[in-house]
């Protein structure tokens, strides 16, 4: 996290945090309006109804169940489904069952946030084309070409990183919150009976006296909470302060505004319920709007993006992806990242939605199912917490599912009526998320029991080398393995078969910590094995799921603390154990399981790319095995 004054931060939080639910507006009330054969109607009983179910939707979920309380579930200051998973994780202790559950529910949470790193690009920018239609109706032709060609524009610079135009994000989305409650407040001057709207009774009356017209209005009133798990998981950059004054200075009330203005438009004027949003503002005052809610989505968008980079990454270091190549953008902020296999997917799959659903309104409803999943998981996650290590009160913990897993659930329900419209997509990606990574956990959990059989044991093999020492030749070699307890492949091979060491040896075990960072001062193990003087020295170097696993920078580190190392990163050179994996007989996986873990295995990226090992001085020597 940054050193930035609490001001500075909160403006960057505008930029990044509230994307997504800052342009919430352009869509939402214009899809509850517009659900399948029009049961809710912009008449004065649905109008102040729907408004009220928006004011205490956003109230509740995000301003007291996120800002308030799982906020304070902090993995080292960071914050997101998969950091949640972590913690639980860490402070379970040995409870194998509990830890099995919270890493399935992690992994579905995981995977539906992808699912919405889909669907939000898509459905964002096109919402915020779609204004062109309120001055010219003729171009609607248009709207899909020009979506499209933003998003493809949008993915194709992610490679550059975003950290030159960062800083124009946080002004530009100040910029955005003051309209959206700019063009609410003369709305609410013409008829502020719509403040009425603000009392709970509204929304009560409105489900109770039509239940079904109701639980409908709940599948699209919730696309107004979309993105309130970035305020969770954004909390490791900014810091909970920051997002907490930025939503309830800005953010929170500028929604408000712009919701109750959409009603009083909708009271006044019921044709407007064609797009609500954009009818807000005078006809000389679209044209503009629509270049600045582009850029809103556009930054909603990127926000999101970045958030799925940053979420493969944790997915990585929990081990349930295999490893991808992360590219960092930015020389000063480790969070810059680019992971190329996650763009272009998502540049993919963005496209194929935008063609396939057309419009903003196809699009939400393929939404909510998503959002509502995730709300969910997040929830029972933090109950889990709270329970097992907090040590809540049962009455808390009861209170606290029913009111806010309540309304999710409500929610959830509300939106699995749109499966067959489009709500069956996020479930297939999710599904085949899921399979993903419980099949690169299983498989990486077997070929490691398998591996460990081909290598031997470590103490064994240095005291075979003490009994009767190869020849030795000059410099540092580096055998980066992944556990202290067996021979690297490529050590024993370059012994066995070219009958030589290198003067200094140095094992280099990375071991992936259950937290964000793991500060420089505490990462380093420095162990010279059983015979000091025969060279071979093993070192463990402890990452958290958001550091840089950089091998060279950590013998540095290894070599101004312990001197006697003599290990030089710079002249030192780099042993890789490559192992190639063949489909085995045996009954631990289906087969076509095992074809799906080699698959992925084989399109895994390469240990010299990601420890960051210098391509000139590495080698890699290998071997087979059956899975």
């Amino acid at each position: 996290m940054t050193s930035r004054p609490g001001p500075m931060l909160a403006l960057g939080a505008l930029g990044i945090v509230f994307g997504d639910i800052g342009t919430s507006p352009l869509y939402s009330l214009q899809t509850v309006f517009s659900v399948d054969n029009h049961a809710i109607r912009p008449v004065p009983a649905d109008v102040y109804g729907v408004i009220s179910l928006v004011f205490w939707s956003i109230l509740l979920i995000v301003s007291v169940k996120y800002v308030v309380f799982v906020m304070r579930a902090g993995n080292d200051g960071e914050g997101g489904i998969l950091a949640l998973t972590a913690l639980i994780r860490r402070l379970a202790g040995g409870r194998t069952r509990l830890i099995a559950l919270v890493m399935l529910l992690g992994m579905i949470g995981a995977a539906l946030f992808f699912g919405d790193s889909l669907i939000t690009p898509a459905i964002s920018v096109l919402s915020a084309v779609e204004g062109i239609e309120t001055v010219d109706p003729g171009v609607s032709s248009a709207i899909l070409p020009i979506g499209a060609t933003i998003l493809i524009v949008l993915f194709l610079v992610q490679r550059f990183g975003t950290h030159r135009v960062g800083g124009l994000f946080g002004p530009i989305m100040l910029l955005w919150f003051l309209t959206l409650a700019a063009l609410g407040i003369p709305q609410i001057v013409r008829d502020p009976g719509v403040l009425r709207a603000l009392s709970p009774s509204y929304a009560v009356l409105f489900v109770a006296e039509n239940p079904f017209i109701g639980f409908l209005a709940l599948g699209s009133v919730v696309l107004v909470i979309t993105g309130s798990e970035a305020l969770y998981a954004d909390m490791g950059h900014f810091g909970r302060s920051p997002i907490r004054r930025a939503w309830f200075a800005v953010v929170f009330p500028a929604l408000t505004l712009n919701y109750l203005g959409q009603g009083a438009l909708l009271l006044r004027d019921p044709a407007a319920v064609a797009n609500p949003f954009y009818l807000l503002a005078p006809g000389w005052a679209r044209i503009p709007l629509v270049v600045l809610a582009t850029l809103a989505t556009v930054i909603a968008s990127q926000a999101v993006v970045s958030g799925a980079y940053s979420m493969a990454r944790q997915a990585i270091r929990l081990e349930v992806l295999p490893p991808l190549t992360v590219r960092h953008t930015s020389r000063r902020e480790s969070g810059q990242i680019y992971v190329p296999a996650v763009n272009w997917i998502l540049m993919a799959g963005v496209l194929v939605l935008m063609v396939t659903f057309g419009s903003s309104t196809a699009l939400s409803t393929a939404y909510g199912l998503a959002v509502t999943g995730t709300l969910l998981l997040t929830t029972a996650l933090f109950l889990v917490l709270a329970h097992s290590a907090w040590h809540w009160p049962r009455r808390w913990l009861v209170l606290i599912g029913l009111v806010f897993g309540g309304t999710e659930l409500a929610f959830f329900c509300a939106n699995l009526t749109k499966i067959a419209h489009g709500g069956w997509l996020p479930l297939l990606l999710g599904a085949l998320v899921v399979t993903i990574m419980l099949t690169w956990h299983r498989g990486r959990r077997l070929i490691t029991a398998r591996r460990a059989g081909t290598e031997g044991s470590l103490a064994d093999f240095v005291e075979r080398l003490h009994a009767r020492p190869p020849a030795r030749v000059p410099g540092t070699a580096v055998f980066p393995h992944p556990t202290k307890q067996t021979v690297p492949l490529a050590l024993r091979a370059n012994v066995e078969f070219n009958e030589v060491i290198h003067e200094r040896v140095v094992i280099v075990s990375v071991i992936a910590e259950n937290q964000p960072h793991v500060p420089r001062g505490e990462r380093l193990d420095v162990d010279p094995l059983a015979h000091a003087d025969d060279g071979i020295v093993h070192l463990s170097v402890r990452f958290g799921f958001h550091d840089d696993q950089d091998i060279p920078a950590a013998l540095r580190d290894a070599f101004l603390l312990t001197p006697e190392l003599e290990a030089d990163p710079d002249t030192a050179f780099y042993f890789l154990s490559r192992i190639t994996i063949e489909r085995g007989h045996r009954a631990d996986m289906p087969a076509w399981q095992q074809r799906l873990f080699i698959g992925l295995a084989h399109n895994a990226a390469s240990p010299a790319g990601y420890f960051r090992l210098p391509v000139d001085r590495t080698v890699v020597m290998g071997t087979r095995i059956e899975l």
